[in-house]
């Protein structure tokens, strides 16, 4: 890639790093631009997931303060979202690339309509959690770590909106604030973002030019996303989200 190039990878790997801290859908905006500048689709969601890791972490030191007393809640989603991370990465692997461009449009299609009903599935999770109910188990018990493991599979496979399938996943079945739950959605997806990394570090073709330049603008993204991120117009992060990854279901279908 052209230094150029490397800059504009390095720009959506600041705004994915802010948009993951936030919501989750940040592959949406990374994952498009390289298949723009010419990687194969696997090849740029194994350097796109490697890339986002550091972001991740950045996101989870962000919102640590959030995470104060929940050390059993993430050991045992943790655990689900480990072993989710590292099926859907193994089935990234051994599954024919043919397979990946077929599947991955409809993933994101899937990916984007989730990220408009974002606002309406929030408002119906605050309605619930108002509402108030006894009988949920207090770290969502075995439903929640079933659906845990399978957005981990998916998250490990490509990962787009998985960070919003889990805050509206953890909105449903946990009775905690959403700060709180949003700290966990962070930690959740590093899990399972690292975890897919290593994996594929250790056996797949990876670009680490793309690689670098996503992991540091993911980095400053992260802390951005933390900070200042939920002052950001909602409306306006969700179209551009949609634009980016409807150019990216385009160039998927047409290539």
């Amino acid at each position: 890639m052209s230094w150029l190039e490397l800059l504009a990878v390095f720009g959506a790997g600041i705004a994915a790093g802010g948009i993951n801290t936030i919501v989750g859908s940040g592959t949406l905006i990374t994952f498009p631009v390289l298949l723009a500048f010419g990687l194969p689709p696997v090849t740029a969601n194994v350097s796109n997931t490697i890339g986002l890791v550091p972001g991740s972490i950045s996101g989870v030191i962000g919102y640590r303060r959030e995470l104060a007393g929940q050390r059993a809640r993430l050991l045992q989603l943790g655990t689900a979202s480990l072993l989710g991370g590292i099926t859907g990465a193994v089935l990234l692997l051994v599954l024919p690339a043919e397979a990946f461009k077929a599947i991955v449009p409809v993933l994101i299609i899937i990916a984007l309509i989730l990220v408009v009903v974002q606002p309406r599935l929030a408002a119906w999770v605050k309605r619930r959690r108002e509402n108030g109910d006894a009988a949920v188990p207090e770290h969502g018990g075995p439903i929640l770590l079933a659906a845990v493991y399978a957005t981990g599979i998916y998250g490990g496979y490509f990962g787009a909106a998985q960070g919003v399938l889990l805050i509206g996943l953890l909105g449903i079945f946990v009775h905690d604030d959403l700060q709180r739950l949003n700290g966990v959605k962070n930690v959740l997806a590093l899990i399972v973002n690292a975890v897919s990394a290593v994996i594929f570090i250790v056996v797949a073709e990876v670009d680490w030019q793309a690689v670098a330049m996503i992991a540091v603008g993911s980095i400053i993204g992260g802390q951005l996303g933390a900070r200042v991120g939920r002052r950001m117009p909602p409306n306006v992060l969700r179209a551009v989200i949609v634009l980016v990854g409807g150019i990216a279901v385009v160039r998927l279908l047409t290539s």
